[in-house]
C-alpha cells in the first residue's frame, strides 16, 4: 500500500477514519469505566456472601460465580441482549399489550460486563478476605468497634491493598472484553475499525490500529494502577 494512502486513510479529513476510530475509543473507555464500579461492588458483596455463616448466601454466591465464570462471554451477552427483551416484553404485554421493549447496546454491554467482571473480582476479594488474620477482626471488636466499623476502618484498607494486583488483572480483562460488545452494534473501537476495514478493503491496517489502541490503553492502565498501588503502600506504612 502506498505511504500516502495510509496517511489519507488514517487522517481526520473526509477520506480518513481517525475521527471514527477515536470516537470508538471514547466509547470503549466510557464502557469500561461505567462497568468498573458496579463490578467491584457486586464482586465485593459476592465474596462477602461466600464466607458468610448463612449457608443459603454461600450457595447463592457460589452459583453466581459458577454461572458467570463458566459461560462464554459472548453467550452471556447474546442471552441478555436478545433474550431479556423477549422476557420483559412478555411480562409487560400482560398489562400493556402494545408495548415493545428495546435494550440499549451500551446498557446491555455494561450489565453483562459487570456480571462477568464481578464473578472474577469476587474470587480476588475472597482470597484477600482469607489472607487477613481473624485477629484483625477480634482486635477491632476488642476496642469497641462495631462490625461495620471494623470492616470499614480495619479490614477494608487491608483488603484493598491485598486485592489490588488481582483487580488490576481483572481491569485489563475488562478493557479487552469491551470489544465483545461490537457484535451487538455498539460503535466502540473494534466495531468502528471493522467498518473501516470493510469499506476500504484494508483489513490489516485498521485491525492493527485497533490492536494498537487496546495495547496503549493497557499500558496506560498499568502505569495508572502502579501509581495507585504505590499510593496504597505509602498509606499503609504511615
Amino acid at each position: 500500500m502506498p505511504a500516502q494512502s495510509i496517511w489519507t486513510l488514517l487522517s481526520w479529513g473526509p477520506d480518513g477514519w481517525s475521527q471514527s476510530i477515536a470516537s470508538g475509543v471514547l466509547v470503549t473507555i466510557a464502557l469500561a469505566l461505567a462497568t468498573l464500579p458496579f463490578g467491584l461492588v457486586i464482586g465485593f458483596f459476592v465474596a462477602f456472601a461466600k464466607q458468610h455463616e448463612e449457608p443459603s448466601l454461600r450457595l447463592a454466591a457460589n452459583i453466581y460465580t459458577t454461572v458467570f465464570r463458566g459461560l462464554p462471554e459472548l453467550v452471556t451477552l447474546f442471552l441478555f441482549f436478545f433474550g431479556m427483551p423477549l422476557l420483559l416484553q412478555y411480562l409487560v404485554r400482560r398489562f400493556y399489550p402494545d408495548a415493545t421493549i428495546d435494550v440499549n447496546s451500551f446498557i446491555a454491554g455494561m450489565i453483562v460486563l459487570s456480571l462477568i467482571f464481578s464473578s472474577y473480582a469476587s474470587e480476588v476479594f475472597l482470597s484477600a478476605f482469607r489472607a487477613i488474620p481473624k485477629g484483625q477482626y477480634e482486635g477491632g471488636y476488642a476496642i469497641g468497634l462495631s462490625k461495620w466499623q471494623t470492616m470499614r476502618l480495619v479490614i477494608l484498607p487491608q483488603l484493598l491493598r491485598i486485592a489490588f494486583p488481582g483487580l488490576e488483572n481483572c481491569w485489563l480483562s475488562l478493557l479487552k472484553d469491551t470489544s465483545l460488545v461490537s457484535v451487538v452494534n455498539l460503535a466502540e473501537t473494534l466495531r468502528n475499525a471493522g467498518v473501516a476495514a470493510r469499506v476500504t478493503k484494508h483489513s490489516f491496517l485498521f485491525y492493527s490500529v485497533a490492536a494498537l489502541v487496546f495495547l496503549v490503553l493497557a499500558i496506560l492502565s498499568s502505569i495508572a494502577t502502579g501509581f495507585i498501588l504505590r499510593s496504597l503502600g505509602r498509606r499503609e506504612t504511615r
